[in-house]
Parts: structure tokens; C-alpha cells; sequence
């Protein structure tokens, strides 16, 4: 047992200075000699736990980026009553955290899908699968509101949860090269503006 859980926080301790590295430099700007310079590993210990930097990439999608996407875009927005004012103050949060990281490079799911499209389809899907979740859980959300009274019934479900995926991309991409504090301002702002409209009328 001990030497299993050796094995495990090993790997762990790989996956987290891997992701580390592929976030900074890009998957195909990173070499497997950088990995094992960063974790003082030798080529041996590196393939007695991966096959290969493919496969090594593709546990860190599977452990941790699917991990992060889930802690800090789906998971606060499930069972919310009111999932606009839910999901308004998800990407806020996300947005202020990126505002105060000055090794921000960009979104990480946005970053990785940006560079294995049209370049490996195999680690494409595991990618496009951890978005899907998010939109599946932004569309039951606005269903469900739409049960409860909090989004007008009318709204295309699936409309929205796209817009809200393919804008937060957006914002992310560009905080990275300009004023985070204000971009992250102006977008909720109209983000709330845009989930007005969405909102039933109450009528006094």
C-alpha cells in the first residue's frame, strides 16, 4: 500500500510541474528533457510511469484540468435557485482570480484547445469532452430556471450556455494582454445587461 500511494503522489507531483510547464510553454514547445529538468527526474522514472508525453498530457487533462474546470465553472453553479445570478457570480469569481495572478497566460482549457485543433484529434476529444460537461451543466441550469421562473421560457438553452462558453474564452484570451481589472468590469457588467434580458419581466 505504501508503495502504491508512493507511486501516486510521485505521479501527482509530475502532472502538477507538467501542466505547470504546458500551460507557460505550450504542448509542443515543451520537451520531455524540460519536464524531467524541472522535476530532476531521469528518462527511466519518467517512462516507468508514461509511455509517452502524449499520454502524459492526456492524465493531466483526465486528473487536473478537467478537475479545475469543474471546481471553478460547473460545480458553483449546481442546485443554485436562480442560475443567471449563479452563474454571473461563477465567472466573476473566476475572472477575479485571474486578475490577481500575475503568471496569467490565458484560460487553460481555451489555451490547449486553441493548440491541438487540427493537430491531434485524440487529445482534442478529451478536451472538447471537459467543455461539454460544462455546457450540459450551464443547460440543465437555465432549464431548471426556466422551470422556476428565473429565465423567460422562450431562451434557447443551448443559445445561451454557447454564448457564455465562447465569450468567457474571449475575456480570458484578452485579459491575458491588457487591463485585467477593467476588462473583467466591463465584461460582467454587460454580462448582467445581457442576463436582464433573459430574465421574466416583473411587472409592478
Amino acid at each position: 500500500m505504501d508503495k502504491n500511494l508512493k507511486r501516486m503522489a510521485t505521479m501527482h507531483r509530475m502532472q502538477m510541474t507538467g501542466l505547470e510547464l504546458f500551460y507557460r510553454q505550450g504542448y509542443y514547445n515543451t520537451s520531455i528533457d524540460d519536464i524531467l529538468k524541472s522535476l530532476d527526474l531521469s528518462k527511466g522514472a519518467f517512462y516507468y510511469h508514461f509511455q509517452s508525453k502524449e499520454e502524459f498530457f492526456i492524465s493531466i487533462v483526465q486528473n487536473l484540468v478537467f478537475r479545475k474546470v469543474y471546481s471553478m465553472l460547473i460545480e458553483p453553479v449546481e442546485g443554485k435557485n436562480n442560475p443567471l445570478h449563479a452563474i454571473e457570480v461563477c465567472l466573476d469569481d473566476a475572472l477575479e482570480t485571474a486578475e490577481h495572478n500575475h503568471m496569467d497566460f490565458g484560460f487553460v482549457l481555451a489555451n490547449f484547445m486553441n493548440e491541438f485543433n487540427g493537430r491531434n484529434p485524440e487529445i482534442m476529444k478529451y478536451l472538447t469532452d471537459i467543455c461539454k460537461v460544462w455546457e450540459v451543466n450551464l443547460v440543465t441550469a437555465l432549464q431548471r430556471g426556466k422551470t422556476d421562473g428565473f429565465v423567460e421560457r422562450h431562451i434557447d438553452s443551448e443559445g445561451v450556455a454557447a454564448y457564455i462558453i465562447s465569450s468567457y474564452f474571449g475575456i480570458r484570451t484578452l485579459m491575458v494582454g491588457g487591463n485585467r481589472k477593467m476588462m473583467r468590469y466591463h465584461y460582467i457588467q454587460q454580462l448582467r445587461n445581457y442576463f436582464r434580458s433573459l430574465s421574466p419581466v416583473v411587472i409592478a
